[in-house]
């Protein structure tokens, strides 16, 4: 069995960037060295290339386009897999898109040899995505993240339902949770639903010790 990934989203975060993202990224590949517990991390865009080259850590991109050639201000699987980057964000919820845009965006990534976690945001969603056979599917109900209060506890159903909606289109694809995810006992919580894993930002990006956080979260594992 693979061990499950507590994946870190930076978001755009202050203490996401600079020497203070640096220092997440010294806990998260010292923890998952100490821990055998898969750490990774989605910086913001323009630490991907240092996170890669200084960090033994998986590091994801925050959101990839599915374009090339003459656009602007977009990015590129291609580009995120150069940086060396195993992976990207999806449609998280503070940056939807539509069917046919994650559609495009999960068969980018496939095509770059990149990871695809694809956020959703309730059981219907999940299964939807799933369709597209992306590497993970992250079910977060909005209303939570952010909230202090985790998804485990407030609504656990919704973890255990996307877990079978998700195996019953497309059983290799995992699942992760997120939204509220602050502590050790919402990782095994998540785990013991049938979880691979889970989604989470500022309970680790705004905390003063991240190391402190990491532990703890890996800490019943």
């Amino acid at each position: 069995m693979s061990s499950p990934l507590i994946l870190v989203n930076f978001k755009s975060y202050r203490e996401g960037a600079g020497n203070s993202a640096g220092q997440i990224g010294s806990a998260a590949e010292l923890v998952m060295q100490e821990s055998g517990v898969t750490i990774g991390v989605a910086p913001q865009f323009v630490e991907l290339h240092p996170f890669c080259r200084h960090y033994e850590i998986p590091v994801y991109a925050q959101h990839i386009d599915a374009v090339e050639g003459a656009f602007t201000g977009r990015i590129p699987a291609f580009t995120v897999r150069a940086a060396g980057c195993v992976g990207s964000l999806i449609n998280h919820s503070e940056r939807r898109l539509t069917i046919a845009e994650i559609e495009a965006c999960v068969e980018a990534a496939k095509f770059n040899h990149l990871e695809s976690v694809v956020c959703t945001n309730n059981v219907g969603v999940s299964a939807a995505a799933a369709a597209f056979s992306p590497t993970y599917v992250a079910v977060e109900p909005p209303e939570l993240i952010g909230s202090g209060i985790s998804v485990t506890k407030a609504n656990p159903d919704i973890i255990r339902n996307s877990v079978a909606a998700v195996k019953r289109i497309s059983p290799e694809v995992k699942v992760l949770c997120g939204a509220g995810i602050q502590s050790g006992e919402c990782v095994k919580t998540a785990v013991d639903l049938g979880a691979d894993g889970v989604l989470l930002a500022s309970s680790v990006v705004k905390a003063k010790d991240p190391e402190e956080v990491l532990r703890n979260l890996v800490s019943l594992l």
